[in-house]
C-alpha cells in the first residue's frame, strides 16, 4: 500500500481548474519527483496534500488514512511536512527559533532535542549561524534553514517545494545531496522542481504534470532518457 495517494484530484482556483485527475503515489522511502513547466500545478498538488485548498473531487489517502478534507494543522500531525517555495521563514527570528516553531505540534522535549541535533549535522552551517536573525542569512542557508524547520516536525512525508530555486549552481549541488541524506536516513520525499535533470538524477520516480494534468510516468531514469522529457524540461 502506498504511503500517500492522490487518486482523480481536480482543483480549481474560482472557475478555473488547476488539476485534471492527478493521479500519484508515493511508497515508503521513496524519494519521487513532480516535475513540468510554470503554472502545471506542481505547488497547487502540494497544496491539495497539506489541506491548503480541498479537491473538488478525487481522494488523498496517507498512511492508510482519507485525508481529502482533513485540516493542515491536522495534517502536519500525521505526519506530512512542508518545505514551501520561496521558504517562508520568520524573518525577524533568529534560525534556532524558526527550528523550534518547526515542531510546534509536538511535546516531546528528549525527541526534538536530538532532531534538533540530526539537522545541525544535515546541516553543519545552520549551527554556525544558530543565533542569527533568519531574514540576514543567504539564500542557501534559507533555503537549508526552511528544509530543516520542516525536518522538526519528523515527517513521514517531506515535501519540498523548488528547493533549488535562485541557488548558485554549487548550493544546487548541496541541496540535491542533502535531499538523498534525508531521504536514506528513513524520510519519504515528495520533490517539485524546477530542475528536471537535477531532480529526476535523484528520484526513485518520477512524474510529468502538464497543465493541470499527469503525462508521463516511470523511474527517474527512464524520465530521463524519454525524448519527450528532454526536449521539453532538459533542453535537448
Amino acid at each position: 500500500m502506498a504511503l500517500l495517494e492522490l487518486e482523480g484530484v481536480d482543483a480549481f482556483y474560482g472557475r478555473i481548474q488547476a488539476l485534471r485527475g492527478v493521479s500519484i503515489k508515493v511508497d515508503k522511502g521513496e524519494i519521487v519527483a513532480l516535475i513540468g513547466s510554470n503554472g502545471a500545478g506542481k505547488t497547487t498538488t502540494l497544496r491539495t496534500i497539506s489541506g491548503l485548498m480541498h479537491p473538488n473531487s478525487g481522494t488523498i489517502t496517507f498512511d492508510g488514512k482519507d485525508i481529502t478534507h482533513t485540516r493542515p494543522s491536522q495534517i502536519v500531525g500525521l505526519g506530512i511536512g512542508q518545505s514551501p517555495e520561496g521558504r517562508r521563514l520568520f524573518p525577524r527570528m533568529s534560525v534556532l527559533d524558526n527550528l523550534v516553531m518547526g515542531a510546534y505540534t509536538r511535546n516531546d522535549k528528549a525527541g526534538i532535542a536530538s532532531d534538533m541535533e540530526r539537522v545541525f549535522t544535515l546541516f553543519p552551517r545552520l549551527q554556525e549561524r544558530r543565533s542569527q536573525i533568519s531574514g540576514t542569512l543567504s539564500g542557501g542557508e534559507q533555503q537549508m534553514l526552511a528544509m530543516g524547520r520542516s525536518l522538526m516536525s519528523r515527517p513521514k512525508v517531506l515535501l519540498l517545494d523548488e528547493p533549488s530555486l535562485g541557488l548558485a549552481p554549487i548550493l544546487v549541488e548541496t541541496i540535491f545531496t542533502i535531499v538523498r541524506e534525508i531521504n536514506s536516513q528513513g524520510t519519504t520525499v515528495l520533490l517539485v522542481e524546477q530542475n528536471a535533470h537535477k531532480a529526476l538524477d535523484v528520484a526513485h520516480r518520477g512524474y510529468v504534470l502538464e497543465t493541470g494534468s499527469i503525462v508521463q510516468h516511470g523511474s527517474g531514469q527512464q524520465l530521463l532518457a524519454s525524448a519527450e522529457v528532454q526536449k521539453a524540461y532538459l533542453g535537448m
